[in-house]
């Protein structure tokens, strides 16, 4: 557990090049640049925030690493709940969620690979420093366009 807690100290401390702090789909997401073919995001989810609808990826794999709080997880139709220290390994094709159903805040480490899904977080978040960030990014054109475009990003909804 405490292995974790250093990775997100020493990821907030260190001189990454970063892109912009972002709300999408609820969730505080800021990506970090990578040389290797990976993506790596830093994100927060507020309490009792859901997550994306149900999807799956074609071409990525995907980890979940809790560094403080707690998420639930839908895999494949199985519930999980996942603590700090803890992590989830998502396969390319598996049908997946997160939501933080406490009432506390979830910190998490998010990693794609192959490099490519940050896009996603890039055109569709909101940055954080623009009035009522947080509330447009799950404002329902928001997720009308989140909806019609997910196809593009590799990320096959099943709603």
């Amino acid at each position: 557990m405490m292995k974790f807690k250093n990775i997100f100290t020493r990821l907030k401390s260190h001189k990454m090049k970063t892109n912009s702090t972002k709300w999408c789909l609820g969730h505080k997401v800021k990506l970090f640049q990578q040389s290797g073919n990976y993506d790596l995001a830093h994100g927060e989810s507020p309490p009792m925030v859901p997550g994306p609808p149900p999807h799956l990826h074609r071409k990525y794999h995907e980890i979940f690493l809790i560094v403080e709080g707690e998420m639930e997880f839908m895999v494949n139709g199985e519930i999980r709940r996942v603590g700090e220290g803890e992590s989830v390994d998502i396969p390319q094709n598996t049908i997946h969620t997160f939501s933080n159903k406490t009432n506390k805040p979830c910190k998490w480490i998010n990693i794609h690979s192959p490099k490519g899904f940050s896009e996603f977080f890039n055109t569709m978040g909101i940055p954080e420093d623009e009035s009522d960030s947080q509330s447009r990014s799950v404002a329902p054109e928001k997720i009308q366009e989140v909806i019609a475009s997910a196809a593009s990003y590799d990320m096959e909804l099943k709603i």
